[in-house]
Formats: C-alpha cells, sequence, structure tokens
C-alpha cells in the first residue's frame, strides 16, 4: 500500500501532467472468480459482495476492477458490484478490486446496456390523449391516474431496456404485457425508438423494429395468475409506479410496484425487478408478491408454424426451458423465443389457444425466470433452430452453473 507521501507526490504528478487525478485510495482487494462448468462462458455477470471486502461503506467511492493490469467495467448497486467478463472452461479468474479518488470511470466505458422511461411533459390528458408536451427520460414515474392505452403519453407505450443483441419493454397500462424490439446493429437505439410517430417503430429502420405480436397472449414472460382456467393479467390496480434502478455500464433494471392489484374479490401487492446485462439476450424476472397467490402464470405467445422445443432434462437440473422457433416476428422471419425456469418452483406447463404457459410456485412470496427472444436479423443472429437449440443448451448449462466468486 502506498504511503500518504508517495500518494500526495503521484497526485502531484498527474496534476502537473493535465492527467486525470485517479488516486487508489485504498488497498487493492483481490478475489477468485470461477468457472464451475465444463463451456466457454462469455461476457459472465459477475455479482461481488462489497460487504465481503469491507467497501461497502464506502458510500461515495468509485470502484475500479482490473485483469492482469487492465481495467475492465464496473458497476455499483448498493453493496454489490457487478462486472462481466469471459470465463474459459473450469477457469479461475483473478481480479482486484480498487478506489479512485476521482468518480469518472463510468463514463467513459462502452455503453453495452441501456433502460429508459420516457413520459411527456408539457402538455395535458384531453377525451383520452395526451396533447401537447416533449418527451423526457425520467427515473421515476407514478402513472397517472388519466392514462390508457394508446394515448400518446409514454414513447413506445412503457419503459424499455436493452443490451447491444435485443430490446424490450412493457406496455405501462392495464395491459401490462412485455415486447420485443428486434436489433439489427450492435449498439445502444432505444434513445431514438418513437420519436418521430406513434408507430414508427412497426416499421423497419436501420436499428430494428417492433418484431413481435402480443395482442391478448402473455408476449415474453408477462405475469398473471390463472383462476377458473382464466389467466388474471395485471390489469387493475390502486397505483402503479415505475423506476429505472440502474442504467449501465454493465446492468440495466427496472423496477415496477403495482399496489392493490385486483383479481376476483382479493388484491395482491407485486413487485417487479427486470434486470439485462451485457452481453446477453436474457432479462431475468425476479417477482414479489403479497397476497394469495399460490401460483404465478408466465410463458411465451403462440404463433401458427412454429416449433416448440424443451430441454429434455432430468431432475437434476436446476433449471429448465419452453421455447418457440420459427417465422413469428412481425418482419416475416425467423425469430427465437425462451422463457427458463426453476424446476423447484414448476406446478405444471399449460398450453391454451393463444400461449404455452409455465405455472410457477413462489417461495415465500418470490420466484425468478428468465426470457430471451433471438432474432435472425441480428449481426452473427441464429438463423436456424439446430443453433438455437445449441443457445438454449449453453444458456441452462449457464443457469446450472454461474460464476463462483472466492473471497480471499
Amino acid at each position: 500500500m502506498r504511503s500518504p507521501i508517495v500518494r500526495f507526490i503521484v497526485l502531484c504528478l498527474l496534476i502537473a501532467s493535465g492527467r486525470p487525478p485517479h488516486v487508489i485510495l485504498a488497498q487493492n482487494r483481490q478475489l477468485t472468480i470461477v468457472n464451475p462448468g465444463d463451456f466457454f462462458y462469455q461476457d459472465a455477470l459477475v455479482e461481488i459482495d462489497l460487504a465481503k471486502l469491507a467497501l461497502h461503506k464506502q458510500s461515495n467511492a468509485t470502484f475500479v476492477v482490473s485483469i492482469d493490469g487492465r481495467e475492465i467495467p464496473a458497476q455499483r448497486r448498493g453493496d454489490k458490484l457487478f462486472v462481466c467478463l469471459d470465463l474459459k472452461p473450469a477457469a479461475r479468474q483473478l481480479i482486484t478490486v480498487q478506489i479512485r479518488s476521482a468518480a469518472t470511470a463510468s463514463s467513459v466505458y462502452p455503453a453495452r446496456v441501456h433502460a429508459e422511461l420516457s413520459p411527456k411533459r408539457g402538455g395535458q390528458f384531453v377525451a383520452g390523449k395526451y396533447v401537447g408536451g416533449q418527451f423526457e427520460s425520467v427515473t421515476h414515474e407514478r402513472v397517472p391516474a388519466e392514462h390508457i392505452d394508446h394515448d400518446n403519453y409514454y414513447r413506445y407505450e412503457g419503459p424499455g431496456w436493452e443490451s447491444e443483441k435485443v430490446g424490450y419493454r412493457f406496455y405501462l397500462d392495464w395491459r401490462n404485457r412485455l415486447d420485443i424490439f428486434g436489433k439489427k446493429v450492435p449498439r445502444i437505439v432505444l434513445p431514438e425508438v418513437g420519436l418521430d410517430g406513434f408507430d414508427s417503430y412497426h416499421s423497419m429502420a436501420d436499428w430494428g423494429m417492433d418484431i413481435f405480436k402480443v395482442g391478448e397472449s402473455v408476449g415474453i414472460g408477462s405475469i398473471a395468475l390463472l383462476q377458473n382456467a382464466k389467466l388474471h393479467f395485471v390489469s387493475k390496480v390502486d397505483s402503479l409506479t415505475c423506476r429505472i434502478l440502474a442504467d449501465g455500464p454493465v446492468v440495466a433494471q427496472i423496477g415496477t410496484s403495482y399496489s392493490g392489484w385486483q383479481v376476483a374479490d382479493q388484491k395482491l401487492h407485486l413487485e417487479s425487478l427486470l434486470s439485462i446485462s451485457a452481453g446477453s439476450r436474457l432479462t431475468r424476472h425476479e417477482i414479489s408478491i403479497t397476497g394469495k397467490a399460490d401460483s404465478i402464470a408466465t410463458g411465451l405467445a403462440k404463433t401458427a408454424g412454429c416449433q416448440f422445443l424443451t430441454d429434455g432434462a432430468g431432475p437434476t437440473s436446476a433449471w429448465h426451458y419452453i421455447a418457440l422457433w420459427g417465422p413469428q416476428s412481425l418482419a416475416g422471419d425467423n425469430l427465437g423465443t425462451a422463457l427458463f425456469y426453476r424446476q423447484a418452483h414448476l406446478l405444471a406447463l399449460r398450453e391454451d389457444e393463444l400461449n404455452q404457459l409455465v405455472l410457477l410456485r413462489p417461495d415465500k412470496g418470490r420466484l425468478d425466470y428468465y426470457f430471451a427472444a433471438a432474432w435472425e436479423q441480428e449481426p452473427e443472429g441464429i438463423k436456424n433452430p439446430e443453433d438455437f437449440k445449441k443457445y438454449l443448451e449453453q444458456v441452462r448449462a449457464e443457469l446450472n452453473h454461474p460464476p463462483v466468486v472466492k473471497y480471499r
């Protein structure tokens, strides 16, 4: 560890040279990331517990993570630090965590994920439409009581999130269904979507388009309760609040609170957390529900001509999936959709006219699952069911064998 005199001299030299004074203030913390699987893990998301490094009380610090002296993007949220790195089969990777005095590290990292919510400001609701005003990105929004579907209040109808590979959105209204943006470019695109007209993203642009037909289905990974053979979506609530909790560079997260969700003669409270990480098609959906809800229904919208896929793995696999592959893109080409669920939460697999359904049992009111979309027009996209199946099996292996953090 550098002495105070040495740190002061280094600081003076950096200032004199015109370079930013990124001076390490704390002793390095080293830890090892282990890939327990026999596969190559690209862009593995690693969650580091700062409390275990005795760094969690550094509330205003900028954390820097490096491998062999090479800095890699890192992102803090609360007491957790997130990084993405490649791991060879059964590899052990030593990384270093440091604290810097100047807090600009996250601004220089490339944007690989993004989350946003853009309501209009400066106008007013008139006869079921929002008239006037301009879209403005916000980090917190309690949905106005006047808001209804297709009223032009939210840019592309609700919040959106993306990685370099794919984008998603959900309708922040009585529908509360999840949808897919297909991307033809490996960059952040959502800030430019929906600015030039309410339905513009339904037409092909240089970046891609809305590629999924949701309608009355569960879309991809939407939440519902199944009662008396009927799906009850999160439609009628007392209040609805949405927050952008993280916006890169490693992880993007959206949290939504549904208070007073009316289902038959009861009211529930639902918390939803949607997360996506750099380099991934996967969205993780974490749910917390208060009230009598013995099961949650989710799944995938069905489209004629698609091939239904399951993993066929035995009970030793903690994770399983259902998936659909075929001409279900609104661009008229192939799209794969998938939902990954924990065997420990599974109640049943069902099918109705519109959906392939997964019924899940919450554990003390909590559960999580993942969903993913793979469009053939992605750069280096998946173009046939055989490669889609390989992708699904790779993801299942990664979920079964996540990276292990060894604190030194």
